[in-house]
């Protein structure tokens, strides 16, 4: 693992290293980076080890909402994901349960920090920041909480534009730069406060909510409770699912995004919603090879334009396919993925296996509601807003966040405003699950534009809620349907008295990256404007490139032209390739990942039972395999005396690759291992034979003489 270098995205500044030690390794980190995180970057990925089994632990979630990442730091268990590394500071995996630090004199018991406010906000994410921004601006004194070190939630991880509508919720802008809109609002706003690094742990019968303020333990009053806790990734349970590598997407945005660690080399996608499509295509910007990603429905549940920028990019999509095991010892080292029927049954003999060392979970979220419902038990007011009250996308999370803000101050007779309709109307609009796909024959009307001209081919061809290129064309070409923003846009083209003009605004603002502009103006073959948020300098002009569909089909290999990465397009370079007339128009995307990145290995790999049959000849079980070598067993030839592994009929042929396995799945080194003699005929023969009588008097009809090192 490395740091990220030169991302096309994010800029960051890392500051002046310094060092910690882990198990006595000094590693090296960063001001504000997490234990995790360093430790990441330096290629350390087992923390520490399970009490019960010894099992190797590692990151999951990277939000503090599980335990095992748990690390000893200077004799204190604490979450190498939450916890900020510091200079000199002694990190020790955790092996076994932690002992309790000494201490030599007990500290002087103190009062709580005791505060009342009008409305306290649990979560600095979109929503609760939108809310803030509603009850600041009508002058209620307000406390934000939140247990990351910055305000935005989840927004500091997204890096890519986003849907919706451009006027109500910022669409076509990046997450990061939403979230540095709505906290600059917030910190202009003289009543409302902010605690970062603080966690809020209780809600008690009195109407107190129980906070750990940094080191300090605060009791807040607050009149109106707000929780905008967002989500936590929901699990999934398959072998091999606690190996370290294994992950939710959260954790590898938080590592990748925000501070910029390459967390994995080889990454495999376990879910087809917009979390995992848009994690691979972080990935993918991070220079991570994505070698695929399963869905066990039969279509992805994400918007179809960030699948098909995934396909287009690459990457394989199988979609009524599940995982079935992560494979290795200490770390990931390969997945094995299956079909499913319509029961979501794995179907016998359809295992594939794929080389990658992490495994991204991303099937699905749960609200983190129990702030909500404890404080409604006890009467104390309160409401919900974004992910704590309904799991929806973050653009609708800042509209429900304004939305709960205007009722909150209404219920405090702060305003007597009611809710607009409009905002009911739009937030339930940005609560929409996806729409329908439209056949390809029913968008030709106005995909394309008159020959000679120059048109943007619009590739969306699903209803979901966005706006951007109606906002930004200067010529008014682009229309959706006023009354529903999820309607699919529209290109004017000959109906209308004006003509586009080419500026390619369009192609620059489409979060899902599904506009392209051909120009037909020219001699010769059109030249066609492709969007690529990639480093600028991986592709030049006559650099030679496959273009794809709207679904990831190859169309054929092209000429660029031209890189423009200019800074009015906000870090989206514009490709320009010549392309025949023929497939000009349906050129929706360039291939960054090369086929043989997804390539399946020759077998599929499944982790050995205890029960399961190594050698087929004399019956031995890898159980009794694994018995011998972790007795200190290094010789495959002490092996077979011991257990007649290897000892029968085929010669070993079968069993010896097994027993290979076995010891790379403890850990053992094939370079520690004394491979097995093998026997001087490979294939069996019998004695009557090497003593001269007939094959047929021996009673072999398939024998044949040994020759050179081995009968063939």
């Amino acid at each position: 693992m490395t740091r990220i270098e030169g991302h096309p995205i994010v800029r960051k500044e890392r500051g002046t290293p310094f060092t910690f030690t882990f198990d006595g390794k000094a590693i090296s980190a960063y001001p504000g980076e997490t234990i995790a995180s360093a430790l990441f970057a330096e290629g350390v990925r087992v923390f520490g080890h399970h009490p019960k089994d010894a099992s190797p632990q590692g990151l999951f979630c990277a939000n503090g909402q599980c335990s095992q990442c748990m690390v000893l730091a200077d004799g204190f268990a604490v979450k190498a994901c939450m916890t900020p590394a510091a200079p000199g500071q002694r990190v020790e995996p955790l092996d076994g349960l932690p002992r309790l630090p000494r201490i030599d004199r007990a500290p002087e018991p103190r009062e709580p920090e005791r505060k009342d406010v009008s409305v306290l906000i649990l979560g600095g994410g979109p929503a609760g920041l939108s809310a803030a921004i509603e009850l600041g601006s009508r002058g209620l004194d307000v406390l934000v909480v939140d247990d990351k070190d910055r305000l935005g939630g989840k927004l500091v991880l997204q890096t890519h534009r986003f849907f919706g509508s451009i006027d109500a919720v910022h669409a076509g802008t990046r997450g990061i730069d939403i979230a540095a809109r709505l906290e600059g609002r917030v910190r202009e706003l003289p009543s409302v406060d902010v605690w970062l690094d603080s966690t809020a742990v209780a809600v008690f019968s009195d109407g107190l909510v129980g906070i750990l303020k940094g080191a300090v333990y605060a009791l807040v009053k607050p009149r109106v409770l707000l929780v905008a806790t967002g989500a936590r990734e929901k699990s999934l349970v398959f072998k091999g699912n606690t190996l370290p590598g294994v992950y939710g997407a959260g954790a590898f945005q938080t590592l990748v995004n925000r501070d910029l660690v390459r967390a994995a080399e080889r990454l495999f996608i376990v879910g087809g919603g917009n979390v995992g499509l848009i994690a691979g295509y972080h990935a993918l910007q991070a220079g991570i090879h994505v070698v695929g990603l399963v869905e066990a429905l039969p279509e992805c549940g994400g918007y179809k334009v960030h699948r098909d920028k995934l396909a287009r990019m690459g990457v394989p999509i199988y979609t009524s396919h599940t995982v079935l095991s992560a494979n290795g010892t200490d770390g990931v080292e390969s997945v094995t993925v299956a079909a499913v029927d319509k029961g979501f049954r794995p179907v016998p003999g359809t295992e594939r296996s794929f080389a990658c060392d992490t495994v991204l979970i991303a099937v699905g979220l749960d609200s983190v509601d129990e702030f909500h419902k404890a404080a409604a038990e006890f009467g104390l007011p309160v409401y919900a807003a974004g992910d704590a009250e309904e799991i929806a996308e973050a653009s609708a999370a800042i509209f429900a966040g304004k939305i709960k803000g205007l009722e909150i101050a209404r219920a405090l007779e702060a305003t007597a405003d009611e809710v607009p309709a409009a905002w009911s109307r739009m937030s339930e609009i940005l609560k929409s699950k996806p729409g329908p796909i439209v056949e390809r024959s029913a968008l030709d009307r106005y995909l394309e534009g008159d020959a000679g001209s120059v048109y943007p081919v619009l590739h969306c061809s699903q209803e979901i809620p966005c706006n951007p290129c109606t906002s930004v064309c200067p010529q008014r070409l682009i229309e959706i349907d006023e009354t529903d923003l999820r309607r699919l846009p529209q290109f004017r083209g000959a109906d209308a008295r004006k003509a586009c003009v080419g500026c390619e605004r369009c192609v620059a603002i489409c979060p899902g990256l599904a506009i392209t502009l051909v120009d037909e103006r020219g001699r010769g073959d059109p030249v066609v404007t492709v969007p690529f948020e990639f480093p600028s300098d991986r592709l030049t002009a006559e650099d030679r490139v496959v273009v794809l569909d709207d679904v990831g089909t190859p169309l054929g290999e092209v000429s660029v032209l031209e890189v423009k990465a200019l800074a009015k397009n906000d870090r989206t370079a514009l490709v320009k390739v010549r392309a025949p007339r023929d497939i000009a128009a349906r050129i929706a995307g360039i291939r960054v990942q090369e086929p043989w990145t997804s390539q399946p290995l020759p077998e599929a790999v499944e982790p050995l039972g205890d029960d399961a049959i190594v050698c087929r000849c004399e019956r031995v079980t890898a159980g009794e395999i694994r018995a011998r070598i972790r007795e200190g067993y290094r010789d495959m030839n002490e092996i077979k005396i011991v257990t007649r592994a290897g000892m029968g009929a085929c010669g070993g042929k079968t069993c010896s690759a097994l027993i290979q396995r076995l010891f790379r799945e403890e850990g053992v080194a094939l370079t520690d291992v004394t491979q097995n003699v093998r026997r001087p005929l490979f294939v069996e023969v019998p004695l009557g034979v090497l003593a001269g009588a007939s094959s047929e008097a021996a009673g072999s009809r398939a024998s044949a003489p040994a020759r050179g090192k081995g009968a063939k």
